[in-house]
């Protein structure tokens, strides 16, 4: 057996709803399907990323998420501020290792991701 690639990256969701809102907006896509009604929900990927779902789940985030996307931006307090507008909050002020700067960011649902620049 093989494994070529990620197909797509799953979040689970209480409301799918929200976050693949939310997340279309940050990314500048669409959902490109559902199944299951709202138990399951595509977002179209942009350019050459992996795109993103959102599954329905019964149970609340409890905890740091052991995976998160990281996002990379040329204008960190601008993409900080995007987020925050569209929904998403703060976790962590910039950090900053080697030259690489981020900042820890949640989206509507509570799951974790970082804001970067190199």
């Amino acid at each position: 057996m093989t494994i070529a690639d990620v197909q797509f990256v799953v979040l689970d969701a209480n409301d799918p709803d929200a976050p693949s809102t939310f997340w279309c907006a940050v990314l500048g896509t669409e959902e490109e399907s559902r199944v299951g009604g709202d138990a399951f929900v595509l977002l179209k990927a942009s350019a050459d990323a992996t795109p993103l779902a959102f599954q329905k789940v019964a149970d609340g985030k409890a905890g740091k998420n052991r995976m998160h996307l990281e996002l990379i931006t040329t204008d960190l307090d601008a993409a900080v501020a995007q987020v925050q507008t569209l929904g998403g909050k703060k976790l962590r002020d910039a950090q900053e290792l080697e030259g690489y700067t981020w900042v820890n960011m949640a989206d509507p649902e509570g799951n974790e991701f970082d804001l970067a620049k190199t």
